[in-house]
C-alpha cells in the first residue's frame, strides 16, 4: 500500500448524479484537504450543481469553483460558509479545521479573525453518539498518535482533527458495519500523513525508541547501547508489518493497551485481535532474523 493510498478517509457512498468538481489543486496542504475532501464528497454523493451551489450561496460560479478545487486565494471563512451550509454541514468542525487551513496559507490572526467575524454563526452541538464514541477513544487515539507524531500537543492535534473530519462524515460513520472500524481507518490517515518516513516511504517509529521506559530506566546500564540497538531493530521491523499487524503492535507494545482495549479501538473480535497478534510476532522475528528484509 503506498502512502497516498493510506492517506485516504473512508470512501462516501455517492449517487454518482451531477458531474464531480474538478481535481484539487496540488498546492492544496494536508490542512486544506482535511476540511476540503469531506465538502467535495458531500457534494459529490448529493447530486447538485455548481449551479445550484450559486443559487443557495449568493457567490459566483468561478469563486465557487475555485474554493472547490482549492486554487488562487485561500477562501475567506464567510464563503466557505455559505458554501458549506448550503451542503447542510456543521459550522463548528468545519471553522476550526479552515481556521488550521488558513494557518497552513499563512493568514495571520487577525485576517482569521476578521474574517470569521463576517459570520454570526456558531454551528450546532455535536450528536450525541458522535460525543460518546469521540470520548471513548480520545485517550487511545493520542497513545497511537503520540508513538509516530513524538509530542503530547502535536499527537492531540491530529485526534481533534480527525474527530472534526469525523463529524462530517457523521452520517457516512454512523450508517457503516462497524462504526469504530470506520472511526480508526480515518483517523489512522490523518496520523500516517503527519508521520515521519523512511526513504521507501514506510513511517519511521525509532525516534519513538526514546521515548520508551527501557531507554529512561537504564541509561547506566552498560548494556543500554546494545538494548537501544535492539529497540530500534525491533520499531523498524514493527513499520514492516501489514497495516493492522503494525497497528496492533504499536498499541500492545508500544502503547501498553490490553488486548480488549485493543479490539475494541480496532472495531475488531478479540479472536481476530489474538490472531492478528500471533502474525505479527512471528513475522517481526522474521524480519529481525533476516539480513537485508526487503
Amino acid at each position: 500500500m503506498t502512502h497516498s493510498q493510506e492517506a485516504q478517509p473512508p470512501p462516501v457512498p455517492t449517487a454518482r448524479r451531477g458531474r464531480p468538481p474538478a481535481p484539487i489543486s496540488p498546492a492544496a496542504g494536508p490542512s486544506h484537504r482535511a476540511w476540503l475532501e469531506p465538502v467535495r464528497s458531500v457534494l459529490f454523493a448529493s447530486g447538485l450543481t455548481l449551479d445550484d451551489l450559486v443559487d443557495r450561496s449568493g457567490y459566483s460560479k468561478t469563486r465557487i469553483s475555485e474554493l472547490l478545487r482549492g486554487n488562487g486565494y485561500y477562501p475567506p471563512w464567510e464563503i466557505t460558509f455559505s458554501v458549506t451550509r448550503a451542503l447542510g454541514l456543521p459550522t463548528q468542525p468545519l471553522r476550526r479545521l479552515w481556521t488550521a487551513a488558513a494557518r497552513e496559507a499563512h493568514k495571520d490572526n487577525d485576517w482569521i479573525r476578521r474574517s470569521i467575524k463576517q459570520v454570526a454563526h456558531d454551528g450546532e452541538a455535536p450528536p450525541l453518539p458522535y460525543r460518546a464514541l469521540t470520548e471513548d477513544v480520545q485517550d487511545t487515539y493520542t497513545s497511537y498518535a503520540r508513538a509516530f507524531l513524538l509530542t503530547d500537543q502535536r499527537a492531540r492535534w491530529v485526534v481533534a482533527e480527525a474527530f472534526d473530519i469525523l463529524w462530517l462524515y457523521w452520517n457516512q460513520a454512523a450508517a457503516s458495519a462497524n462504526v469504530y472500524r470506520y472511526t480508526w481507518r480515518l483517523f489512522r490517515s490523518r496520523v500516517m500523513i503527519r508521520a515521519a518516513r523512511h526513504t521507501d516511504g514506510r513511517p519511521d517509529l525509532r525516534a519513538a525508541v526514546f521515548s520508551t521506559s527501557e531507554v529512561h530506566d537504564h541509561t547506566t546500564d552498560p548494556g543500554h547501547f546494545v538494548g537501544l540497538t535492539e529497540l530500534i531493530d525491533l520499531f523498524s521491523a514493527i513499520t514492516r508489518l501489514p497495516t493492522d499487524q503494525m497497528d496492533l503492535a504499536v498499541l500492545r507494545y508500544l502503547c501498553g493497551m490490553p488486548d480488549d482495549q485493543i479490539a475494541h479501538t480496532l472495531g475488531i473480535t478479540p479472536a481476530l485481535t489474538h490472531a492478528v497478534d500471533h502474525h505479527a510476532r512471528a513475522t517481526i522475528e522474521t524480519i529481525i532474523s533476516t539480513p537485508n528484509p526487503e
